[in-house]
């Protein structure tokens, strides 16, 4: 008889518990190793975990809606035990699970908040907090109401006990609030005046709000600068026109410009190991496995998932790989895998037309390499003017490891492969 722990899996490094929202199966059903076992939610993405390993269900640790904290056991598979003559056992203290707050007091009317749409996350803030979500407008997908949502009527004072609603405005500056219809007529958001000025408060989606809290720990933790070098793209935009149907009618997916700055940045990261680092207390760690991690923007955030093993790809490879976790994020089909494990991240903010920027390290990273607008400009090329398409591409380094040598080298091993393109793209 062996068994297998199924563990809360981590959806990124800055993750550190999860909402388990549903599960697929029930203690005593036989499962397959890779079939759908449990979903799961977070302020990054919701998504459905396969199982580790085939046998039968024979413990479940957590149930819908708790919260759990990565890498706590949810659940125990036995590949000896036979489908359907298992019990439910009594839950040991594996899961880290956090626990519902006390009920309100007696004086407190019941709330009836199962009716209503809201994340598992907005669910347990309201039951601590005694919030009526009834009363609330969601700002989420569908008029979902999200934790964020329950944390401005807490603001506010609106929906909560009376207790809590006066330490809310004690702390709350004194802002004139919209009537009720207008407030929902808003989409849940709040108007009024603050010094005299018209104001109207949205709360943060949970997503948005861990990319804040995340970019504020890296500008605090890395001292950064930014590298800037101009780039002429004219070869490989004639190679794209040149192989981009015939291409498509090979792979089965469209030829875009990412490919080449994924592949140029691979050799730059090959010529200058220490960008691929990362600090751990005194020292530097440096990363065997080049894991590109590519910013994708959502309606409802960003997120970057992960390119493993991009040494090893080939150009096509690397093309294929970016397309299949860009369609995945969209779908909010991202596994665990899909998002962490990144040791160098690319953000391409010029296909929104900004011609430089300057991008934030993803922390534990270093470094994190940022692409411009492609703009056609007339330059000098052997002392004749030519038109060409022209891009400003950026490092941004922690300077407590990455020297400006290093980026100099690094920004001119990318202009290198891409304005001398020799590769192969079919």
């Amino acid at each position: 008889m062996a068994t297998q722990n199924v563990l809360m899996p981590q959806m990124g490094e800055s993750i550190q518990e999860g909402t388990l929202t549903r599960w697929h199966k029930k203690v005593g059903d036989k499962v397959q190793r890779e079939e759908i076992l449990f979903e799961i939610s977070t302020d990054k993405v919701d998504t459905e975990i396969p199982s580790p390993a085939s046998g039968v269900l024979v413990q479940i640790l957590a149930k819908e809606n708790d919260v759990v904290s990565v890498n706590s056991v949810v659940a125990v598979i036995d590949d000896a035990a036979q489908p359907g003559t298992i019990a439910q056992a009594a839950a040991p203290a594996a899961a880290k699970v956090s626990a519902p707050a006390a009920s309100a007091p007696a004086a407190q009317p019941a709330l009836d908040n199962a009716k209503v749409l809201a994340s598992p996350l907005a669910r347990k803030v309201a039951e601590e907090h005694s919030v009526d979500l009834s009363k609330l407008q969601g700002s989420g997908e569908g008029n979902k109401i999200v934790k964020n949502d329950v944390l401005a009527a807490l603001e506010t004072g609106k929906s909560v006990s009376p207790l809590v609603a006066a330490a809310a405005a004690a702390a709350t500056a004194p802002v004139s609030k919209a009537s009720a219809d207008h407030v929902k007529s808003t989409g849940g958001s709040s108007e009024g005046v603050i010094d005299g000025v018209r104001v109207s408060r949205v709360p943060m989606t949970g997503m948005r709000k861990k990319i804040a809290d995340h970019m504020v720990m890296s500008k605090r933790t890395s001292p950064h600068v930014t590298s800037v070098i101009e780039i002429d793209l004219q070869k490989i935009v004639d190679v794209r026109a040149k192989f981009k149907d015939k291409f498509e009618a090979i792979n089965g997916f469209k030829l875009t410009f990412m490919p080449f700055f994924l592949q140029a940045v691979v050799e730059a990261i090959k010529a200058v190991p220490v960008v691929n680092s990362s600090v751990d207390g005194d020292a530097i760690l440096y990363k065997k496995d080049i894991n590109l991690g590519c910013a994708v923007a959502l309606d409802w955030g960003l997120i970057v998932p992960v390119i493993k093993n991009s040494s090893e790809r080939s150009f096509v490879g690397l093309g294929r790989e970016l397309n299949n976790l860009a369609e995945k994020a969209r779908n909010k089909k991202l596994a665990p895998d899909d998002v962490r494990g990144g040791t160098f991240s690319i953000s391409n903010y010029g296909g929104f037309g900004t011609v430089i920027g300057q991008p934030i390290i993803n922390q534990p990273q270093v470094a994190i390499f940022g692409i411009g607008a492609m703009q056609k400009k007339p330059v000098v090329i052997n002392d004749a003017i030519a038109i060409r398409t022209m891009c400003y591409c950026v490092l941004s380094f922690d300077h407590r490891v990455i020297d400006g040598s290093d980026s100099g080298k690094f920004l001119s091993t990318v202009k290198n492969v891409l304005e001398n393109w020799n590769i192969p793209v079919i």
